[in-house]
């Protein structure tokens, strides 16, 4: 459904809303004003018939003077009036009018000085108001029915309704008209941007949409035309990007290439020739340690490529733990090269995927590693949250210069690249690390001063047990 339909349902739900609960309001407000006037003037009729009689009565007159006197009133002002019953509880004294065997019986119902008030019809679809009261004559009491023709206000509302609904139609035809009328004045800028989002889907990037209004649909027009042409800068800054790391993708594969080569030659050297003990323990860990880099590399690469596109299972696990005995393992390792591991940990557990948490530790615990020249100081740190935890890996190393840290978690990048191949360093630590933690629905940061140290925090949120 087009939104101009819509706007036009709308307005057409909208005014019969407010044209019919207020149309409705009024005639019921003018019906019970006039049933109120004709309320009002059969009491004053039925008052002073009473009176009459009560005027009748106080001269001593029997019952047949009353019912004398009532005929008389009847004859004179029969069209005051539709009907007329006097009794006295157990027999009829008067009775005139067509609709006098319709009043209902309220002698029961009467207190002395009150009147009551009663609606009734007839077998035609007649209304009338009855008006029942009684007045004292010797030792009984008398009970005088009126029945008031109202007929006539029910006929006024029905005329009334009638022509109400006969301009209630034509006025949703008018609505109707005008309202699609204004919606398609209105969303004709609306169906241009369309097109023009349309056309630069199919790749015309230089389509601008022409809506030169001044209202919000010409600032919607003006930021879209903005968006365009940020998409089309974007898509240019993108194409250059693609082609450095094209660029890149050779310069990756020379980077392979190189210690592959190597690698060949020694494992050649070893195998066709007689070497020395020395020599040939050299050649070895040589190819050993370029090959355990090489596997290094392209399990991480592996990580990352699967990282992208799967979801892992958290499970409740101790940081603590896992924190606690990978550094027992490493610690021999890391003090043969001067460096010292510490770790202050808080008790808990959390939801964790507990290798992808320790391939996230090695990282981090071999770029600290990377950092310190001369032997230090390493310490972990974790913090449990209300919904996971918090690691921090400190080191007292030589820093990251401020330009770096943004970088840091992008792949293949390093900050030194001549000191990280002969570490053996490709690069792609914190980028493994960052995505591990965005799999625990967490974050990275990095807070580093040159010559003073790097502190790596990370937190996991990916829930408490």
């Amino acid at each position: 459904m087009k939104f101009r339909v819509k706007m036009t349902l709308c307005m057409l739900c909208l005014m019969s809303l407010v044209f019919g609960v207020g149309g409705s309001l009024l005639l019921s407000l003018s019906f019970r004003g006039s049933l109120e006037r004709e309320t009002e003037s059969a009491y004053r009729t039925y008052q002073t018939v009473l009176s009459t009689l009560q005027v009748v009565n106080q001269t001593q007159a029997g019952y047949g003077d009353i019912a004398e006197t009532l005929g008389q009133l009847a004859a004179q002002r029969s069209s005051v009036w539709a009907a007329l019953r006097l009794t006295d509880g157990s027999k009829m004294l008067y009775q005139s009018g067509a609709v006098a065997d319709r009043f209902q019986d309220m002698s029961g119902r009467i207190e002395p000085s009150y009147c009551l008030v009663a609606h009734m019809q007839d077998g035609d679809g007649g209304r009338y108001l009855q008006l029942s009261g009684s007045f004292a004559a010797d030792d009984k009491t008398m009970v005088l029915d009126l029945a008031h023709d109202i007929s006539s206000v029910y006929a006024a509302r029905d005329l009334q309704q009638t022509a109400y609904q006969k301009v209630f139609f034509v006025m949703l035809v008018l609505c109707a008209l005008l309202s699609y009328s204004i919606s398609w004045i209105l969303t004709q800028p609306l169906s241009r941007l369309s097109n023009a989002s349309r056309e630069i889907a199919s790749g015309n990037l230089a389509y601008r949409a022409r809506v030169r209004s001044h209202d919000e649909v010409g600032a919607l027009a003006s930021d879209f035309n903005h968006m365009a042409r940020t998409l089309e800068a974007n898509v240019s800054e993108l194409t250059a990007a693609v082609e450095r790391q094209e660029r890149f993708m050779g310069s990756f594969a020379h980077e392979m290439k190189t210690p592959m080569t190597s690698i060949i030659g020694y494992a050649d050297l070893i195998r066709s020739q007689s070497l020395a003990p020395e020599e040939q323990a050299d050649a070895a860990n040589y190819v050993f340690s370029e090959g355990k880099r090489l596997e290094s590399l392209s399990r991480k690469l592996l990580d990352i490529l699967v990282l992208g596109r799967t979801e892992v299972a958290l499970a409740p696990a101790s940081p603590r733990q896992i924190i606690v005995n990978l550094i027992e393992h490493l610690q021999p390792v890391y003090l043969e090269r001067g460096i010292r591991l510490q770790h202050r940990c808080e008790e808990g557990s959390c939801l964790l995927e507990p290798d992808l948490f320790k391939s996230l530790l090695v990282n981090l615990l071999d770029n600290a590693r990377k950092a310190l020249d001369r032997g230090g100081n390493i310490v972990v740190v974790s913090e449990m949250l209300p919904d996971g935890c918090r690691i921090r890996v400190l080191d007292n190393g030589r820093g990251i210069p401020p330009e770096a840290l943004e970088h840091l978690t992008e792949a293949f990048y390093r900050v030194d690249k001549s000191r990280a191949r002969a570490q053996g360093g490709a690069g792609l630590g914190l980028t493994l690390c960052s995505e591990i933690a965005a799999l625990h629905s967490g974050s990275i940061s990095v807070d580093s001063r040159v010559g003073n140290g790097t502190c790596v925090t990370v937190e996991l949120r990916g829930g408490r047990v």
